[in-house]
């Protein structure tokens, strides 16, 4: 607003005219008003992505998001909580969704049981292992009960994961469909040199001693050598054999030494096959294993709330269009197909895709 005033000239003292006061209004252009509006708007909406971009970064960095606890079914604000933790895919190590899942339960009292859905054909010896120590020895710390659920295959290290139930009756359930068994151990070798010997290329590597290259897939070995090697190896996978059986009788106290040794025979049975070797307890589904770990617990459907856990999405798989990690290769997997190791797989190829 501008405002001007016009006063009549001093020489005229004895005028009648009294001065004369002008106001003149100005108002702004209608690109100044609309501009006003339109800066406050995008201020206001910074700040909303401010705090929405603060919100998401506590999510990806806080120290306890590797897991997001989900509710599932149930009573959904009872205190205490069955816990279903997931074992699915190869099984690589045991630092993994399936340890995150038992850190989180380890850390949460109101967890009361746990059910173990189970869908992978295996993984490495020491990372089936581990899953199962850990497991074990959180449910018998907290004296959880362990009640297992069977997917489309538990086969393997996976059947020997599920073995952590405490060997309570009525604890493992497979689905109709679901394949199992698999129990024995598997180093997988392949021999490369006959092929790399009609492209006229020889492994030349150098090494402190004959059994340094063992399992070598290049290098070209003596008859005596070979069996060497492979006497060794069997003397590992026997002894690893063992323990699985152990194991086995562990989490299936029922079955005795005749009993187990028809069913370690690496082979794979249907549920019903399964059941009727007394490898499984029962026919159901989750929700019947969800039905089994309340009642252990002492719970009911009414008092009881059951969850589910997820990975936390970061930064790196918003970039990679949020694909599940289960289904990208990994590099590590690849470093470990190329690395001496036994295996508890349902397969003789070893696993490329990490544990999901």
């Amino acid at each position: 607003m501008e405002i001007e005033r016009t006063l009549q000239p001093a020489t005229r003292p004895f005028s009648d005219t009294p001065p004369v006061t002008r106001v003149i209004l100005e108002q702004g252009s209608v690109w100044g008003r609309w501009g006003t509006r339109i800066a406050w708007t995008i201020a206001g909406i910074s700040l909303l992505a401010a705090l929405a971009s603060a919100g998401a970064s506590a999510q990806y960095f806080q120290a306890d998001s590797k897991v997001v606890e989900k509710y599932h079914s149930l009573a959904k604000f009872a205190p205490a909580k069955v816990a279903i933790v997931d074992v699915a895919g190869a099984i690589m190590g045991g630092d993994g969704f399936a340890r995150w899942q038992l850190d989180r339960i380890e850390a949460d009292e109101s967890v009361k049981a746990i059910v173990l859905r189970v869908d992978s054909p295996g993984g490495t010896v020491s990372g089936s292992d581990e899953i199962h120590y850990r497991l074990a020895a959180l449910a018998k710390k907290r004296d959880l009960p362990v009640v297992v659920s069977m997917g489309g295959i538990a086969a393997s290290g996976g059947y020997y994961v599920a073995m952590a139930n405490g060997g309570r009756d009525d604890v493992i359930f497979a689905e109709p469909a679901t394949l199992t068994g698999s129990i024995g151990v598997i180093i997988p070798h392949f021999d490369l040199s006959k092929m790399l010997k009609k492209f006229d290329v020889a492994d030349d590597s150098v090494a402190s001693g004959p059994l340094k290259e063992m399992l070598s897939p290049t290098k070209e070995r003596t008859p005596e050598l070979a069996a060497r090697e492979r006497k060794i190896l069997q003397g590992l996978v026997d002894d690893m054999f063992v323990r699985f059986k152990e194991i086995v009788k562990a989490g299936r106290p029922k079955l005795d030494d005749e009993a187990v040794a028809k069913v370690a025979t690496g082979q794979i049975f249907t549920a019903k096959q399964a059941q009727e070797a007394g490898l499984v307890d029962k026919i159901g589904f989750l929700e019947d294993a969800v039905d089994r770990a309340i009642e252990l617990a002492g719970l009911t459907k009414e008092t009881a709330r059951v969850v589910r856990y997820s990975r936390q999405k970061g930064l790196v798989d918003e970039l990679l269009g949020g694909a599940s990690p289960g289904a990208r290769l990994s590099l590590e997997a690849l470093a470990d197909w190329t690395t001496p190791r036994a295996w508890y797989l349902c397969s003789w190829w070893p696993a490329l895709v990490t544990s999901r």
